[in-house]
């Protein structure tokens, strides 16, 4: 009812050139003339990985602002929505890939969540700074052989990427800053799945202890885990999450507040702003407004 209203949200298909609509992951090279354009901001069901080896701008995740200096990489989860602002003589690689792709055939399915730059349990996402040549050496060399082996048909091919993207990934891990690298605890995994669930079902508007049901444990066992965590409460990540989505569709869509609230799965339009005033201070529309 709303699509057209709605930050765009692409699938792995949507955001691919024709020939590569049936995979579940994608390499490319990255450069002002990428084979499609999409609107900005928007937001995918897959995760990214971007490399950037030249050019300057910024990259506007959530309500983040980061400054592009290549060599640099950028991490994003499903659901969070960015924009990218670059100059023409950006460069570097695209790496796309779904969950499924990843932790095929692996037995820990809590992969993708271990590594500190997926689903951050700070809510922010700074990129890896690649201070060390070789180091942006060996990741440029893991993209372009990912680029080589996507153009191949055989049936190698594939094994070879998801191996690819392994070492890939594995290698920003360990050098990514120590600050936000100390994520492997059972407290911290807890955080992340809940993270995974409330962007797979906020919009849905179900309370915290549905929430703690998914996860097979008690509502006050997720409220104590989050809270030595986060420093905050399981019910105040979903109503931050809830916030986040409403004031971007104030600002980048073109739907009303009555319409957000209905999105949003809230009773009535009355609700949903003393909901919103509570939280920010002013109402949905004051908010707009101010953004305008």
């Amino acid at each position: 009812m709303y699509k057209s209203k709605q930050i765009p949200i692409y699938s792995l298909g949507e955001f691919s050139s024709v020939d590569n609509k049936s995979k579940n992951y994608q390499v490319e090279v990255f450069d002002a003339n990428r084979h499609f354009e999409v609107s900005y901001p928007h937001k995918h069901d897959f995760y990214e990985v971007l490399f950037l080896t030249q050019g300057s701008g910024y990259h506007i995740i959530d309500s983040n602002k980061y400054k592009i200096e290549p060599p640099c990489i950028f991490f994003m989860s499903p659901g969070q929505a960015h924009k990218l602002e670059l100059s023409s003589d950006i460069g570097g690689y695209l790496f796309l890939f779904t969950e499924e792709f990843y932790l095929l055939n692996r037995v820990n399915k809590n992969k993708l969540l271990e590594l500190p730059f997926f689903y951050s349990v700070e809510q922010n996402n700074p990129p890896l700074l690649l201070a060390d040549s070789s180091d942006a050496e060996f990741l440029k060399a893991l993209f372009a052989r990912g680029c080589h082996e996507e153009n191949l048909e055989d049936d190698v091919s594939e094994e070879v990427i998801r191996a690819l993207l392994d070492v890939l990934l594995q290698t920003c891990n360990k050098l990514y800053p120590l600050e936000f690298g100390l994520q492997k605890t059972r407290g911290h995994l807890l955080v992340k799945n809940l993270l995974q669930l409330i962007e797979e079902n906020f919009q849905k508007n179900i309370a915290i202890s549905e929430y703690a049901n998914m996860l097979s444990i008690t509502p006050n066992h997720l409220t104590q885990m989050v809270k030595h965590v986060t420093g905050t409460t399981s019910s105040k990540l979903l109503q931050n999450k809830v916030i986040i989505e409403t004031k971007r569709l104030l600002i980048h869509s073109e739907m009303t507040v009555t319409e957000i609230a209905d999105y949003m799965n809230f009773s009535d339009q009355s609700y949903f702003t003393k909901f919103f005033k509570k939280a920010c201070g002013i109402t949905p529309l004051q908010y707009r407004k101010m953004k305008e």
